[in-house]
């Protein structure tokens, strides 16, 4: 009997030293899973084919543009001059245009600077906050919170409407940023006469396919903006609004996001890891 009752006592002991043990490891596991990710967004990429990500960002300003009036600049212009009668609080609208892309610039270059502009947990979070903007402006116009619906320029505004120009003016300003992060300012993403033009100066405009990858990535990044733009066209006389583009935008920027955070491919396609990869960060 008391046989018995030892064995019970060693066993119990040894059941519980193996909880313990168990606890541990589950505890060290976490602990590395941390680092790691901590490590993985820490980690400066390579920006080596980040063109195929600001030339997909093309496509969303199209989608974005085509429901969106340009012009901020002439119209503001005209509204100061009181020279467009037919909706003489336009310059409004391009004020708000103007200023809130100017925040964000000012936003997403700091927030680089801060956290470092190379570092995959910064992109990331740069067009995750994108994203978002374009989802938040496209559920206000689903659900009619904003008007959504195309108007031409003699159509007075309805001063809702700024809510959207500014969120939609504030994330446009994280691509174009972007493109300055990672080295490639032949592809601004939000302008297109820029890019015609650097593309028509090029003394090289002429040169075989290979040897000017410049010239490449800016007509690549005029037919993205133009094709996003006829897309989103079409999308917008069909639904007779632009809920539906704003939906394709934040869906195609939401899809870099993934292709940005995803390990598998971000090694495979355009996050590898820099030989830079790790600053001032170690695994204890």
């Amino acid at each position: 009997m008391a046989r018995t009752t030892q064995q019970a006592a060693e066993e119990t002991g040894k059941s519980s030293a193996d909880g313990d043990l168990g606890h541990a490891a589950g505890r060290v596991r976490e602990e590395r899973l941390g680092v790691r990710l901590k490590r993985y967004f820490r980690a400066q990429v390579s920006t080596e084919h980040a063109d195929v990500l600001l030339l997909s960002c093309c496509l969303v300003s199209g989608l974005i543009d085509s429901n969106v009036f340009n012009g901020n600049t002439i119209f503001l212009g005209l509204g100061a001059s009181s020279s467009n009668s037919s909706n003489p609080y336009a310059w409004a609208e391009s004020l708000t245009s103007i200023a809130c892309f100017v925040l964000g610039c000012l936003f997403f270059s700091s927030f680089s600077r801060v956290f470092g502009p190379l570092r995959r947990g910064t992109l990331v979070s740069s067009f995750l906050l994108q994203s978002v903007l374009i989802f938040v402006t496209a559920a206000l116009v689903q659900t009619r919170v904003i008007n959504g619906s195309v108007r031409t320029m003699d159509q007075q505004m309805d001063w809702k409407d700024e809510v959207a120009i500014a969120l939609l003016a504030f994330q446009s300003a994280g691509q174009i940023v972007g493109s300055r992060t990672l080295s490639l300012s032949e592809i601004p993403t939000v302008v297109v006469t820029s890019v015609l033009c650097d593309m028509a100066s090029d003394p090289k405009l002429i040169s075989p396919l290979k040897s000017n990858a410049k010239r490449n990535r800016r007509i690549l990044a005029f037919i993205g903006i133009l094709v996003g733009a006829v897309v989103g066209g079409w999308i917008a006389k069909a639904t007779k609004g632009m809920a539906a583009s704003l939906w394709v935008a934040g869906g195609v920027k939401n899809i870099l996001l993934i292709l940005q955070s995803t390990t598998i491919i971000a090694h495979l396609l355009t996050w590898r890891r820099s030989p830079l990869a790790y600053e001032g960060l170690t695994e204890t």
